[in-house]
């Protein structure tokens, strides 16, 4: 028997050849220069920021040269498939504005390349495994986990190299004839690449992130078809499809490095040019608990998943910014000098990343993300609140759809001048900064936070004199603070703070004490956006309303 013919006998049924493949799936019509990018997720786990880092790099360099964003669902590993994991991947890409070119969804393709989905390609993937047999360069292999298990631990034990390599390859140099002996009488068997590399010879890998590295050849016989559902593995499926779908640029994590070797080899056997692999960094961060430096953990950070950024309220392009920054050390200087271009004209670089690590710190989202927030137009701000609160929080959510106009005029406090405030971080931080303005969070538990003027009676004094002898809604602020220096000034308090540095002994506080009561009184809070505004929004009614609740609880 030949090899040509055990290779008719395990797959009897796949006709087509690898150059009927090569034109279904012919070269890419593009511009020269453009980059094929992938991100091809596996669903046996949510997305994490990691992933979310691969996605923008990938989706920067295609949008950045013209090229293609197309998404593959590389499942197949079933057995550790987590239900919702292809759905998240969606959503996140698309709630991120990081729509693939091509992808595969609900028994939709969109692209000429498909099927998107690995598990789909089971007849593409079992052509190249009959090729391979055929040649001489895989062979099926009959090791069970129990033999696969002595060998490794006498690998182990006599500190060998562990793998099936050499002399542990025991089915390598089985005839045609043994092997198809073995394969009818119902054996099980994996495929595995027969490698040529020597272990002990090296060859050059260039990685756009990190140079040109020296490696060993890989020796060792990997398997490329599991037993049972004849699915290929991750190493043999992405060579494959990475060729036929013509990936000019693989972005992927740094624990793939390992990989190379046997990558190499595997594209070497088929003839075909590698893609140009781009190896990203680590994510680290800063224990909070320890001050040393780790990686992110999926199980101990909660912004390790991408859950978590929605559930919070960050603004989508705060956080791909965020991601961009660790990518790229020149991200910054590149958005200061172009605050209004979309963050996919960025040339990203792939030298211009960190190979020892990037450190992610929330305190650096957190100055993007409020920056960001601040120059927003307070309608803009208030749909995205109210858009993150429909699906987080039912109770902000009627609360603000209740209160629309007022809570727009809030946002808007302080917000249409050069230097903005930056108070909200993310959406879900702006209740806890303006619950005040909502009667129905007013007549709970309140806890005033007065400074210097404590007595009830001189804070109440000094809130119905306003109320009753100066508040019109029709004054200007000018007009308003104006008053407000006038009150203060007949009730012992000094209106200039240089005078009242020179000689505080001699009135009871200054025009910020004053000031600090009427605020405490109306919004049980020492530090708030601008008074003037605040007390414009509330209007006269809520306001005696408010002075009325202080008198019974304070």
């Amino acid at each position: 028997m030949t090899t040509q013919e055990l290779a008719d006998l395990i797959f009897p049924n796949i006709t087509k050849t690898i150059a009927d493949y090569e034109k279904e799936y012919p070269a890419r019509n593009l511009p020269e220069g453009a980059k094929v990018v992938r991100y091809a997720p596996s669903p046996t786990g949510f997305m994490h920021i990691g992933n979310m880092m691969s996605a923008v790099i990938n989706y920067c360099l295609a949008k950045s040269s013209n090229g293609i964003f197309f998404l593959r669902n590389e499942d197949t590993d079933q057995a550790r498939t987590v239900e919702g994991a292809v759905d998240f991947i969606h959503h996140i890409l698309n709630y991120y504005h990081l729509t693939p070119d091509e992808y595969e969804y609900q028994g939709k393709i969109v692209g000429n390349y498909g099927p998107y989905i690995q598990s789909e390609r089971m007849e593409i993937y079992h052509t190249f495994v009959k090729y391979l047999i055929s040649i001489g360069r895989a062979y099926p292999c009959f090791l069970t986990p129990e033999e696969i298990n002595e060998i490794r631990e006498y690998q182990t034990k006599s500190k060998k190299r562990i793998g099936i390599y050499g002399k542990y390859a025991k089915c390598r140099d089985l005839t045609p004839d043994e092997a198809a002996k073995r394969i009818k009488a119902g054996e099980k068997f994996v495929i595995r690449f027969k490698s040529e590399g020597d272990f002990n010879r090296k060859f050059i890998f260039e990685d756009l992130t990190q140079g040109k590295i020296e490696f060993p050849e890989n020796d060792l016989d990997v398997p490329i078809m599991k037993s049972g559902d004849l699915l290929p593995t991750y190493h043999f499926a992405h060579v494959v499809d990475d060729h036929l779908m013509r990936t000019t640029h693989v972005v992927r994590g740094g624990e793939w490095m390992s990989s190379v070797p046997l990558h190499y080899e595997l594209f070497k056997a088929f003839g075909y040019k590698m893609p140009k692999y781009i190896h990203t960094s680590l994510i680290l961060k800063k224990d909070s608990e320890t001050g040393t430096i780790r990686k992110i953990s999926k199980r101990k950070d909660p912004e390790a998943l991408m859950f978590f950024y929605e559930e919070k309220g960050y603004p989508v392009m705060a956080v791909i910014d965020a991601v961009l920054t660790i990518a790229n050390s020149n991200f910054e200087e590149w958005r200061t000098n172009n605050p209004d271009k979309p963050f996919y004209e960025f040339p990203f670089s792939p030298k211009k990343m960190s190979p020892s690590g990037a450190l992610f710190d929330l305190d650096k989202l957190d100055n993007i993300s409020k920056n960001y927030i601040s120059k927003m137009r307070a309608q803009d701000l208030y749909q995205e609140y109210l858009n993150w609160a429909k699906t987080n929080n039912e109770d902000i959510y009627n609360l603000i759809s209740k209160y629309k106009e007022d809570t727009i005029k809030f946002l808007n406090i302080e917000r249409e001048s050069k230097k903005p405030r930056k108070d909200y971080e993310n959406y879900s931080s702006i209740f806890p900064k303006s619950w005040y303005m909502y009667d129905e969070e007013w007549n709970k538990d309140l806890t005033y936070e007065f400074l210097k003027i404590t007595n009830k009676e001189e804070i109440e004094s000094i809130m119905k004199d306003y109320l009753t002898n100066y508040y019109n809604a029709k004054d200007t602020q000018d007009e308003w603070f104006t008053k407000i220096k006038e009150l203060a000034t007949k009730m012992g308090y000094q209106a200039d703070m240089k005078l009242y540095k020179e000689n505080h002994d001699a009135y009871k506080g200054s025009i910020a004490d004053f000031t600090t009561v009427m605020r405490v009184v109306l919004t049980t809070l020492n530090m708030t956006p601008n008074l003037y505004d605040i007390m414009q929004i509330l209007g006269p009614e809520r306001m005696l309303k408010r002075l009325a609740i202080f008198k019974e609880k304070y």
